[in-house]
């Protein structure tokens, strides 16, 4: 498979004028928890020609291919990319601390230095616990749930706790963060939830866990009321951002 997607960002290359800076796997290949029939998302950062950006008309800044059954593959335009990580995007600190890696630049390197200078607890907190409430509220309120959806909860609530707990961005596997994060009470549970779910398709339910749905319940409510007591001193300036976007263009003009 690897072979397989390495050829696909090559076409997109060819195809798109660009050059790819970073391709990743992201969602649950990435997070350490994948099923046996998880499809692949693949995710990747480029950047154009210098006179696409110096075009009068807008150029689309995303690149998307369509979904099969099993590759998922998108990717972000350079200029998006670092506008995005001015925000703090959370999406983009996962995708640059992927463990799974199909193609690297020197790129990579340099916005990984840079990354730890714009990122926002209070923002990065803010996604995370909307992301566990939002799929906490859709998919685990029934007798009989998926058993993906857990993790869905789980690694956000975790995230935030080790936001709030360390202040630093949460690491991208579960298992760090289930180590650092998880009360000692849910581990043998969730050592048996995560066993099923990388051994069953993305499809099996099963029924609810109570002692895992409090701890979710709780620590949702607890996060939200520790988000609104944060200072967002997150001041960050355009320099280092704009000196790594023309290096970028003009690297790729050569």
């Amino acid at each position: 498979m690897r072979e397989k997607i390495q050829a696909q960002l090559h076409r997109i290359e060819d195809e798109e004028h660009i050059k790819i800076l970073l391709a990743v796997e992201s969602g649950s290949r990435a997070w350490g928890f994948a099923s046996p029939d998880s499809d692949y998302d693949v995710r990747f950062v480029y950047v154009r020609r210098t006179e696409d950006y110096l075009r009068l008309e807008m150029v689309r800044d995303v690149i998307e291919l369509p979904i099969n059954d099993v590759l998922d593959i998108n990717g972000w335009d350079l200029q998006k990319t670092l506008k995005l990580l001015y925000k703090s995007n959370p999406t983009l600190f996962e995708w640059f601390s992927s463990p799974i890696v199909y193609k690297e630049t020197e790129f990579a390197g340099k916005f990984r230095d840079l990354m730890i200078h714009f990122f926002s607890s209070k923002k990065t907190l803010y996604h995370y616990i909307s992301m566990a409430e939002g799929n906490y509220r859709e998919y685990l309120k029934g007798d009989l749930v998926r058993a993906k959806k857990y993790f869905y909860v789980l690694r956000p609530v975790l995230a935030c706790q080790w936001i709030l707990n360390q202040g630093t961005p949460p690491p991208i596997l579960f298992s760090e963060l289930m180590k650092a994060e998880l009360p000692v009470e849910l581990i043998d549970a969730v050592n048996q939830l995560l066993e099923l779910k990388m051994n069953s398709p993305e499809v099996r339910l099963i029924p609810k866990i109570p002692e895992i749905n409090e701890y979710l319940d709780k620590g949702i409510l607890d996060i939200k009321s520790a988000v609104r007591l944060l200072d967002d001193n997150h001041t960050p300036g355009w320099k280092e951002l704009n000196q790594l976007f023309l290096q970028e263009i003009n690297r790729a003009r050569a």
